[in-house]
């Protein structure tokens, strides 16, 4: 039987070239939707530490901006996804693909990434992605869970072993700073990426469907000589409305985006059918879902099942079917939710939560005085032992800010007698493990490193910064 993976580790993430170009552009003037109740919180918090920095090359990224403003806010902030997704990040933020895979929409974007290193720098970019860590972890956990299972739903139907495919990446990015309810998807050289901004409601069935893409695109890309003997189908699909015009022009594109209905009509907690999707324009969708009844009564993955099915294609019996079908005039449109993204919290917070979330918010913005202040007062208002926890692994680690490890390893041996939630078990373990690295105690750092790894509940990046103290100790080791 074969395995198939869910989201595979640091697949869904945050991006320090994306953060730091849209932390730029942000300050140079990028406005869209501001007053959005589905913007981020710490959009705002971001853009008032970096007015805060004074950076001096501020001036010259809002005359960079003005300068290359677009027709609408959509376009103007492709461009400068495109440029974070093209580039290796920080500090020079160089190209890393040839000039001929570079996407067309970047081209006018000469002199961007000096500014941007100077931006890096000058703002302090780095401190404030690193301060940013706990809250960057809490949105990734949001996501985590129905992002993995979409994942492994899709490779289970299509009967795929790993999200890898082909020597190709998938990279999901999460975007605080950009304005909300934004899906984006971006495909350079062997790399597919998803950018995801704030919504009230998690946007996973659009992630869902880019995966789909990501692996059926390259099948009708390989197939498209048998694909395209029946292109004279796409006739149909100029009669729909509903249906963006893209696909009137490219029947690969069509055939592909057919099957992806077909497939997700199929597929858990979807509720667009067959027969919609037909209407819209998506004219093989029926033929699909008569094929998938096929496939699934078989072994084959879908890779080696499709160029038979794609076969089967009968221009004269489909032709009959589309000739009866009476196309809608509009897409079906799902409106967004307006109000504020939140974690999902089943009882209102309590007093003492309210101060750890502002303690946090102190600490972020490196007002450490008065972040220990609200975690103190916390720690009077908890009733609850893992608001004691969340509480003592604040003060511990500003206490190690502030150069008093010993304080700083007290307080984070307090959070682990207050019963803390697995998030903070974790990363306590995590800091317990740099505290003993520092002190030169080897054996009792990777039995940290260790512990944090076994922690149920652990997130994806206090395992990997558990995995990275094993391997430092590994090496100092020998």
């Amino acid at each position: 039987m074969v395995q198939c993976a869910a989201a595979e580790k640091g697949q869904l993430d945050f991006s320090p070239s994306l953060f730091t170009v849209m932390a730029a552009i942000n300050a140079a003037g990028y406005d869209a939707e501001i007053a959005s109740p589905n913007n981020d919180p710490l959009r705002e918090q971001i853009r008032n530490a970096i007015a805060a920095a004074h950076a001096p090359v501020v001036g010259d990224l809002k005359n960079f901006f003005t300068g290359h403003r677009q027709k609408d806010e959509t376009s103007e902030l492709s461009q400068y996804l495109s440029f974070a997704l093209s580039v290796t990040g920080p500090p020079d933020f160089a190209y890393k693909y040839r000039a001929v895979e570079l996407p067309p929409d970047i081209r006018t974007l000469d002199g961007f990434a000096p500014l941007l290193a100077r931006f890096y720098r000058e703002a302090n970019i780095e401190d404030l992605w690193n301060k940013l860590q706990p809250a960057f972890e809490h949105s990734l956990e949001r996501y985590q869970a129905p992002v993995s299972r979409a994942i492994l739903e899709v490779n289970a139907y299509l009967r795929n072993p790993t999200s890898g495919y082909l020597g190709r990446s998938f990279q999901i990015y999460l975007d605080v700073l950009s304005a909300p309810n934004q899906v984006q998807t971006r495909s350079y050289a062997n790399e597919y990426f998803v950018v995801v901004t704030p919504s009230a409601d998690l946007r996973v069935e659009d992630i869902r469907h880019a995966y789909l893409h990501f692996l059926l695109d390259p099948l009708a890309t390989k197939y498209g000589t048998e694909i395209l003997k029946h292109n004279s189908l796409v006739d149909f699909a100029q009669g729909a409305p509903a249906l963006d015009p893209m696909y009137k022009s490219d029947f690969l594109l069509l055939t592909t985006e057919s099957l992806i209905k077909a497939i997700e009509a199929r597929l858990p907690g979807h509720t667009h059918t067959v027969d919609e999707a037909l209407r819209e324009g998506y004219i093989l969708a029926p033929f699909f879902t008569e094929q998938l009844t096929i496939y699934e009564k078989q072994r084959d993955a879908m890779r080696l099942f499709f160029p038979e099915m794609v076969k089967h294609v009968n221009v004269h019996h489909e032709s009959s079917r589309l000739a009866e079908v009476q196309f809608a005039d509009h897409a079906r449109v799902r409106t967004a939710k307006t109000r504020m993204v939140e974690r999902p919290m089943e009882n209102t917070p309590t007093a003492a939560a309210k101060s750890i979330e502002e303690a946090e918010r102190f600490y972020s913005n490196k007002d450490y005085d008065r972040a220990k202040e609200a975690f103190l007062r916390a720690l009077e208002q908890a009733s609850e032992k893992s608001e004691h926890a969340r509480a003592y692994y604040g003060l511990a680690r500003i206490a190690v800010l502030q150069n008093d490890a010993e304080l700083g390893e007290r307080l984070f041996e307090k959070a682990l007698d207050s019963s803390p939630d697995g998030w903070v078990k974790a990363w306590t373990h995590v800091y317990l493990g740099r505290l003993s690295d520092i002190a030169g105690h080897r054996d009792e750092a990777a039995k940290h490193y260790q512990t944090a790894l076994a922690v149920e509940g652990a997130s994806a990046a206090a395992r990997q910064a558990a995995e990275r103290g094993m391997a430092e100790a590994f090496k100092k080791q020998n």
